[in-house]
């Protein structure tokens, strides 16, 4: 009889109250791949899209009528139980984390191939290191983009200190975005809701802003080197105005239409980019081992830190869907393993 395991799932797409638990076949490692007993998953707005198949232009890739990963969960934290053949840099024991592409975390085990796991230091709690792969990954990356690089002491002190705007800085990415751009050297500027001011100055910004309050209109042109776009919705020619000449505005949202998604407000940024001194750029994020390494040395450094909102247990996976899909999360939400 095939060995069975509890795992949350939604056959077809739809909102979190049809996500349910049932027994699937534990997996079998096919070559390259590990297996591991899942500890900790992280979620995302990314595993809300896709359970929802939203926007229409994801499901060819992730299923045309039906999601091609039921499970949910992006982000993995766990051990190492079983190592797939012509695999010779996991062992069984070991704990790593890692991002999975379309899902599979919100389960006892799951597959994932060896070359996207990164062991984790043993000062790191599987909850804390599940934070990092996605929300993170993406904060760094968007930094990257923006050509906001780590500047040394002296550096700082001698030249141009970069101002850098996050807009909508409470969020999973957004409160790596802070963190990282603050330990980058910068002077951050953060827009985010009036309760979660203190804690996102608390994460490095030295000016925060509600832009339902205080629009964006009226901070001054040319005024940053960076915009980095967490929250969307605000017009482009806006965000433009911010950066200074030879400065860069980064998409990270995915902000857009049902159907396209943020495509067309990806073609208005190339069109507004052209000629321009100010440049858009959409960020496509990608797993990069050699960051969440980096990442995770910081977390045992104690120079970044997840701002976890809630930890729910494996039985409350659903719930944890919910409150994602409600909106308005403060930081990470992570799923306990079975």
């Amino acid at each position: 009889m095939t060995e069975t395991m509890p795992a949350w799932v939604r056959e077809t797409y739809g909102p979190s109250d049809g996500v349910h638990l049932e027994q699937i076949p534990v997996p079998i490692p096919r070559p390259g791949e590990v297996v591991l007993r899942v500890e900790a998953t992280a979620l995302n707005a990314g595993d809300i899209r896709l359970m929802l198949g939203d926007p229409l232009l994801v499901r060819p890739v992730f299923g045309l009528t039906r999601p091609k990963h039921p499970v949910r969960g992006m982000e993995v934290a766990g051990t190492v139980v079983a190592v797939g053949s012509q695999e010779i840099g996991a062992e069984v024991g070991e704990r790593v984390v890692g991002e999975l592409v379309g899902g599979g975390g919100l389960a006892s085990h799951v597959a994932v191939p060896a070359t996207r796991l990164v062991p984790i230091p043993p000062d790191v709690t599987s909850v804390t290191a599940a934070c990092l792969p996605i929300a993170a990954g993406t904060a760094w990356q968007a930094l990257d983009h923006a050509g906001i690089g780590f500047r040394s002491v002296k550096h700082t002190a001698a030249g141009h200190v970069p101002r850098v705007l996050v807009l909508g800085a409470s969020g999973g990415v957004g409160t790596f975005v802070v963190q990282l751009a603050a330990l980058r050297g910068s002077e951050v500027w953060a827009t985010c809701g009036e309760r979660n001011a203190r804690l996102v100055e608390h994460l490095g910004a030295v000016r925060t802003l509600d832009h339902r309050r205080s629009p964006l209109t009226e901070l001054p042109a040319a005024h940053f080197d960076a915009v980095i776009d967490i929250a969307g919705g605000m017009p482009l020619r806006d965000l433009q105005r911010l950066v200074i000449s030879g400065g860069r505005v980064v998409l990270v949202t995915g902000d857009g239409g049902p159907v396209l998604g943020p495509i067309p407000r990806m073609v208005k940024a190339a069109f507004l980019s052209i000629g321009s001194s100010r440049r858009i750029r959409p960020l496509a994020a990608s797993p990069r081992s050699e960051i969440l390494a980096k990442l995770l040395e910081l977390t045992a450094e104690g120079r970044i830190t997840p701002v976890i909102e809630r930890e729910f247990g494996f039985d409350e996976a659903r719930a944890a869907l919910a409150h994602l899909e409600a909106g308005h999360t403060v930081g990470k939400v992570v799923v306990r393993g079975a």
